[in-house]
């Protein structure tokens, strides 16, 4: 095969048919520098926002000119990219006791094993713009280059070099392109060695192919200014392929998929008739042998397009990613300015003219569809003098599909050309043109003029509604593989990041609203072992009676864990034990006059005050010193003091000698260590025994004071958590926390619980924490639940709730398509399989359908569901020979 390449300077292509090409690639992401980073849209965003998108992307069109070339290339992702992106940014504070190596590890062990052999794909959009200069030194140059480069490999001689003059020429050609480019979508020029991989993916379809993430940050393949001519190094060894249309490998194919249903047999000299191959008009694929073996391609392409399709199912290429296959997109467009393109209608409308006039002399009459494009043709010709900056978009799009096998590759066509014909549209699969339509998706080379005849005509806003510009995406680019990307017909890893949101100026809170059994907690857990395991810390309170979350700790991180059980008393959560200074002395007095109900400006709240000061400054104080103190001031104090001593030391003495009061006033047991960072990795707040006043009581406070001492000491006691966890979170703004409540409607009925609600969200970005909040309704994560960036909304059927899940992940939530998911279409009930399905929205404001995925590791798996009965044995732990690398770099650097 020839390649088209001759020389690359930067992004600048020059073709061996004489062009030359500026090539870029949109929607980059962050580059080296992480400067250039965008918001990638969702699979589902609002309406307003499909309108600005919408607008970008006609601006853009009609900003292009000439003849530009959009390539829509789907890259093959290596489960190894997976796991190097799950180990980044994570910094081990130091060994773990009792374990081999760095936690984490066994979750990207067990990641590598579940992608491993998967057909996994990254879509990639780049833009090829040819350029032209006034110069006719330099379009000489430029026809004399490209008929040495068809004589110099003959002659066995170096393609001729490129001047200086000409370099910088077309560089400034290059410029204006991009500043008329600026204000669409975000592009940046692409690498050279990004130029070269956009020909090894056309190679290599069907075939393991070379990554594009090497490509991304290789400096090879690109031309240097020497001795003012640009010299390149070769290109050849890239055309070191064969192509054969309609080709038949050496092995046998199951035929099954294609017509004839008989083995394909190994190619003789006989005649294909008699070798059972099939018509070579049937085998309308492209053979590619390489080195690395024998793909197989087809190529379709467009012919005809519906003259009228809806907005809302007019983004064909944006369906093609509900396909279980890749497809490419090649789309060569031509831009006619609107005069022109309205000279071209009046010339067609005559041409109608005559044709209706011939066909009134015969007896049938004119056929309905002369009516048919004269009424077209009269609404082209309005909206293209509706403004002067409108463009009629003339295009050739080739859609390409591939396999190992032709039978394979077959199958997948039919099927492609199967959701076109749902969608109106007409595709073709030529045969005797694969070749020249594999062509036209290299860079650089010229449109041949045998596809002509598959121009569509449209204008640009139409033309944009197609969503040839728009890359859908769901997650973070790193961090914790959360499952699968359920809008993608192939596997494509979701993850996410909430430990790096606060490095990126986000909140690293999320809320997660379902109903019962949709498989909330399962994804509060998840994503509570991955803070753990990746080096941060958690801090769960746990409601449940059967203390599921103590469960799950206790076998997902082992001796790293702390349970503080609220009922049983084991630890002492005194806040004079477990903080120092004026923090312990400020704890322990709003606890006591919440607990006693008392006003901190009355008699008794000024006793109350400096009892505590007085135990405060004892060598070991504690909330019991404070009761002993206030019996010997009730003995000391005369008057109105004596008796307000008196008072509080007798109620307190009721207090105290309540059970559920143990962790406050037992100065025999041990205090709770507050230093997670060193000690532990998990701490689980277990409240199941403390009861709470109704809701209806905190705004009455007579009503209040006549609860039962079970739910006032619930309520205080719930307040000395609340600090507890407030005080744990924001301890090391170096190290993240995630703060874990579960069904958050318990713990936002109180004061106390709502307060440390809104302080987390509000300020835990600063600090390094974030909230990870579960709900069965939005409304139940309180009125700062906007400010939550991580949203998931997992089967909701109860109508109105689904609304305000919806309203709360950011979509339409009058949408009768969005509220049908909702309801019916994640996780049903009964559909094995089908648990953990959620639309997750994220920082990068991109919402998507994805399931979560439980781990295959036996510490893990087996305590993180909550379903009653017999549970099914864990799976075994992975042991991925594949991680293994990983693994060595990371425990080394985890006992570094």
């Amino acid at each position: 095969m020839r390649v088209p390449i001759r020389h690359i300077a930067g992004h600048l292509l020059w073709s061996v048919q004489g062009s030359v090409w500026a090539v870029y690639r949109l929607q980059p992401g962050p580059d080296a520098h992480g400067q250039v980073e965008e918001s990638v849209q969702g699979t589902y965003v609002p309406a307003a926002v499909r309108e600005e998108q919408l607008a970008k992307i006609t601006h853009l069109v009609r900003s292009l000119s000439g003849a530009p070339r959009l390539f829509g290339l789907c890259a093959q992702v290596d489960p190894g990219e997976i796991a190097l992106k799950m180990i980044e940014g994570i910094e081990p504070a130091g060994p773990v006791s009792g374990a081999d190596g760095h936690p984490w590890v066994e979750n990207v062990e067990a990641a590598l094993e579940l992608l491993d052999e998967q057909e996994m794909h990254r879509r990639t959009l780049w833009l090829a713009v040819p350029l032209h200069t006034e110069s006719t030194g330099l379009q000489v140059s430029a026809q004399w280059g490209a008929v040495w480069a068809q004589v110099a490999p003959a002659l066995g001689l170096r393609a001729a070099p490129v001047s200086r003059r000409e370099v910088h020429a077309y560089r400034e050609q290059a410029a204006k392109v991009q500043a008329a480019l600026a204000g669409g979508i975000t592009f940046r020029p692409a690498r050279a060695a990004e130029i070269v991989w956009m020909i090894q993916h056309a190679l290599h379809r069907g075939l393991p192919e070379p990554l594009l993430a090497e490509s991304e940050s290789s400096g090879l393949y690109g031309g240097q200014l020497r001795h003012d001519v640009l010299r390149s190094p070769s290109y050849a060894d890239l055309g070191q392929v064969r192509l054969q249309e309609g080709g038949l490998g050496a092995g046998l194919d199951d035929a099954d998929a294609f017509p004839g249903g008989q083995q394909v047999a190994r190619p003789g000299r006989a005649p294909w008739w008699r070798r059972q191959a099939g018509s070579p008009l049937a085998r309308r694929w492209l053979q590619v042998e390489s080195d690395t073996g024998t793909g197989y391609q087809a190529q379709l392409v467009l012919a005809e397009c519906p003259p009228a399709v809806s907005q809302s199912a007019a983004d064909l290429f944006a369906q093609l990613e509900s396909l279980d296959f890749p497809v490419d997109y090649t789309i060569d467009l031509t831009l006619v300015g609107a005069e022109k393109a309205r000279a071209q209608v009046r010339r067609k409308k005559n041409e109608l003219i005559d044709q209706a006039d011939q066909y009134d002399a015969r007896p049938t009459g004119m056929p309905a569809s002369l009516a048919e494009a004269a009424r077209d043709l009269g609404e082209l010709d309005a909206r293209l003098s509706r403004t002067g900056v409108e463009v009629e978009v003339q295009s050739v799009t080739v859609l390409t599909v591939w396999g190992p096998t032709p039978g394979v590759c077959d199958a997948r066509a039919r099927a492609l050309a199967a959701l076109l014909a749902g969608a109106d549209y007409r595709s073709v699969r030529p045969a005797g043109l694969q070749e020249a339509l594999f062509a036209l998706g290299l860079p650089g080379t010229v449109r041949p003029g045998t596809v002509r005849e598959f121009t569509q005509h449209q204008v640009s806003e139409d033309w944009a509604l197609s969503g040839a510009f728009t890359l859908a995406e769901v997650g973070d680019p790193s961090g914790v593989f959360l499952g699968i990307d359920l809008d993608c017909g192939t596997t494509r890893p979701v993850m996410i990041n909430v430990a790096d949101a606060p490095k990126v100026d986000a909140s690293a809170s999320m809320g997660i609203v379902g109903d019962l059994g949709a498989g909330k907690s399962v994804l509060q857990k998840l994503i509570a072992e991955a803070v753990w395991a990746r080096g941060g810390c958690a801090i769960c309170i746990d409601r449940t009676p059967v203390r599921e979350w103590a469960t799950f700790a206790r076998a997902a991180a082992g001796s790293r864990v702390q349970i503080i059980d609220a009922a049983r008393a084991e630890v002492s959560i005194d806040p004079l034990r477990m903080f120092s200074g004026p923090e312990g002395r400020h704890y322990a007095l709003s606890y006591l006059t919440l607990q006693l109900g008392i006003g901190p400006m009355s008699t008794h709240g000024e006793v109350l005050h400096h009892a505590v000061e007085q135990t405060a400054s004892t060598d070991l104080p504690s909330m019991r010193r404070v009761v002993e103190v206030l019996e010997q001031m009730a003995k000391g104090q005369p008057g109105r003091r004596q008796d307000a001593a008196a008072t509080l030391a007798g109620l307190l003495h009721v207090v105290a000698d309540n059970p559920l009061a143990a962790m406050v006033f037992d100065a025999a047991l041990p205090p709770v260590r507050l230093d997670a960072s060193s000690a532990r990795d998990m701490t689980v707040i277990t409240t199941a025994g403390l009861k709470l006043p109704p809701k209806a009581a905190f705004a009455n406070p007579e009503l209040l004071h006549q609860q039962p001492l079970e739910a006032l000491i619930g309520r205080a006691v719930l307040y000395l958590i609340a600090a507890l966890a407030r005080q744990s979170a924001f301890e090391d703004p170096g190290r993240f926390t995630a703060v874990v409540l579960d069904e958050l409607y318990w713990l936002t009925s109180s004061a106390e619980g709502t307060a440390l609600v809104h302080e987390i969200l509000h300020d835990g970005r600063k600090h390094g924490a974030g909230l990870i909040a579960g709900s069965h309704d939005a409304d139940e994560l309180g009125p700062d639940r906007g400010l939550m960036a991580y949203r998931a909304l997992a089967r909701t059927t109860d109508r109105e709730r689904a609304r305000r899940g919806l309203e709360f992940v950011g979509l339409d939530p009058s949408d009768d398509e969005l509220l049908r998911l909702v309801t019916t279409g994640l996780s049903p009930v009964g559909h094995k399989g089908r648990e953990g399905e959620f639309l997750l929205a994220c920082p990068r404001q991109n919402t998507g359908r994805v399931k979560a995925i439980i781990p295959r590791i036996a510490r893990i798996a087996s305590s993180i569901t909550t379903t009653p009965g017999p549970r099914t044995p864990p799976p075994a732990p992975a042991t991925a020979d594949t991680g293994g690398a990983i693994g060595v770099a990371l425990s080394k650097e985890h006992t570094a």
